[in-house]
């Protein structure tokens, strides 16, 4: 009969949130006031601008901007893998 005594290894939160910092840039569409909200730090942007966030892996920001397109290219050029958070 075969061991089937599994362990099942639970990721903490902490280091799930802290998986591909340094490699790994997430990229979202979101409006200032969504932005606002979830970074209550961050100086205050106009109401209802749209905007797109460049976040690290933990989800801090990184950098915000108007341009899709102008957040990739800064990951990239920070040596990080930009993907698509919906």
């Amino acid at each position: 009969m075969r061991n089937q005594n599994k362990i099942n290894k639970v990721m903490s939160a902490h280091d799930f949130a802290l998986l591909g910092e340094g490699k790994v840039a997430y990229i979202r569409s979101m409006t200032s006031d969504q932005f606002h909200a979830a970074f209550p730090d961050v100086e205050e942007l106009p109401a209802g601008m749209k905007l797109w966030a460049l976040l690290n892996a933990d989800g801090a920001p990184i950098v915000i901007g108007d341009s899709r397109e102008a957040l990739i290219a800064n990951a990239w050029e920070h040596e990080l893998q930009p993907v698509s958070v919906h």
